[in-house]
């Protein structure tokens, strides 16, 4: 893969990895009502879900999500389940009192990690993003190395983007700013991750 090829990938994954989704709802849970560490295992579990897609599509896997209306209706459906659960998990939280760094209960950080890597795994449409985007630089003689490094790419840039994302919510003024209003920033996240759901199904 040439350098100009790679940077161009490099280009579209960060851009896919920065629009705003599920994802950025989920590492955002779990950095206020846990903790920064919550957000980070949430941010790798979550590339490791993209890597895999990733690598699936590369390995051609993918293309029976792609091609076959029931596989891709049904991880959708299994995926809006899921996004609808965490949803009203956080607004019930949310009507509890507001979460500071010493109260609240906790998940574990494996929990927490978890829940990131279900939202890429149970999201059918990276296998059609990584169709399209890989279908743009895979050729013939492309190398197995060629191949882990568009794969190791989509899982960095995602993995990294969402570990700042954490970082700077976890920001000593910033974190206690949000914990002051995790009631809020609960029933906000969980009526998005709802409404991100409804749209999946009505779609």
């Amino acid at each position: 893969m040439t350098l100009t090829a790679w940077l161009s990938l490099l280009a579209i994954c960060c851009l896919g990895a920065m629009s705003p989704g599920p994802s950025l709802a989920v590492v955002l849970k779990q950095t206020v009502s846990n903790s920064r560490s919550h957000g980070l295992a949430a941010s790798w579990f979550h590339a490791a879900g993209v890597g895999l897609w990733a690598f699936a599509t590369i390995s051609g896997l993918a293309i029976l999500v792609a091609e076959s209306q029931l596989a891709f209706r049904l991880i959708t459906w299994l995926g809006a389940a899921y996004l609808a659960w965490i949803g009203v998990k956080a607004i019930r939280a949310g009507q509890s009192n507001a979460l500071t760094a010493e109260q609240g209960k906790k998940v574990s950080i494996w929990k927490a990690g978890t829940e990131g890597a279900m939202i890429s795994l149970l999201n059918p449409k990276l296998a059609v993003f990584f169709i399209a985007l890989f279908s743009q630089f895979v050729t013939p003689d492309a190398t197995f190395t060629d191949q882990m490094i568009m794969t190791a790419t989509a899982a960095l840039i995602d993995g990294i983007w969402y570990s700042i994302v954490a970082l700077i919510l976890s920001h000593g003024p910033v974190l206690k700013t949000l914990q002051n209003k995790s009631t809020l920033v609960n029933r906000l996240t969980g009526g998005i991750l709802i409404a991100l759901a409804a749209r999946v199904v009505t779609l």
